[in-house]
């Protein structure tokens, strides 16, 4: 992570504040990634540690890394994990243990950035738990600044059993709900008033319940053109929400899921 995602949480504690790629070729996927969303890449600069972050002018916006060999051994596959800022890492950690999640990593310290844990809701969707050292400043980057992340959505294994979870521990509160016919209800939530993303009952072929995050592009068939080109796979769109974004979601060459949003088709 950046100097400027090592703030301490107190200012945004329950918000998303970091996406990380764990991958199984992170040369491929920095190509890919590099040629869909457009970012700039640099190493992290960390001893002995193989971190890439990516990011735009406006500031990094995540990070890609091998897989860790003790996530390996527990089946850990390429995907996207988000890292929301919390006060207190040890204490809600204990928290999403003691409501029924799993704790996968124990609370541990990155020198000179934070201190982390890998969790799991009590369904089963991973994410991490983060609080920085304050050596740091998280950067203002303006809403819909592409190459940010732009939303994030939970594939529930039921979201109405698995939202009180969320708001007991992060204090986030139900917004608008859409109904989306056979696929159910979804229902956005906010942090401190602002929708910042949404929840949703998993369709069927979707084998897990998983977090999904949304990255910012200029124009969703031009994106969908460079997935393609760069060896992903597209899984569905453009499609139009209610927003009046369009969405591209699709599977980078290494199998792990992401997803774009655009303002513009």
């Amino acid at each position: 992570m950046s100097d400027a995602e090592t703030a301490g949480a107190s200012g945004c504690a329950g918000r998303f504040v970091w996406y990380e790629l764990m991958t199984t070729d992170t040369a491929a996927a920095r190509a890919f990634y590099g040629s869909v969303v457009g970012w700039r890449m640099h190493d992290a600069g960390m001893p002995g540690f193989e971190y890439t972050l990516l990011g735009t002018a406006a500031g990094d916006a995540g990070g890609l890394m091998e897989i860790p060999a003790e996530a390996r051994a527990q089946g850990a596959q390429p995907g996207w994990i988000g890292y929301i800022a919390v006060d207190d890492v040890d204490a809600k950690t204990a928290a999403v243990s003691a409501a029924g999640g799993k704790v996968y990593r124990e609370p541990a310290d990155i020198p000179n950035v934070g201190r982390f844990s890998v969790v799991a809701d009590p369904q089963g969707a991973v994410f991490s738990l983060f609080m920085g050292d304050g050596s740091g400043e998280m950067p203002d980057v303006p809403p819909g600044t592409p190459g940010h992340a732009g939303w994030r959505e939970l594939h529930a294994g039921d979201w109405e059993a698995v939202f009180p979870f969320y708001a007991e521990l992060f204090g986030w509160t139900k917004a608008n709900s859409f109904d989306m016919g056979p696929m159910g209800t979804y229902q956005t939530f906010a942090v401190g008033g602002e929708p910042t993303g949404g929840m949703m009952t998993k369709p069927e072929g979707v084998p897990v319940p998983a977090w999904n995050y949304y990255f910012l592009v200029d124009g969703a068939e031009a994106a969908l053109d460079r997935i393609k080109a760069a060896g992903g796979q597209v899984l569905n769109g453009p499609m139009q929400v209610p927003n009046d974004s369009w969405i591209v979601q699709g599977l980078d060459p290494q199998g792990a899921f992401f997803s774009l949003i655009s303002h513009t088709r």
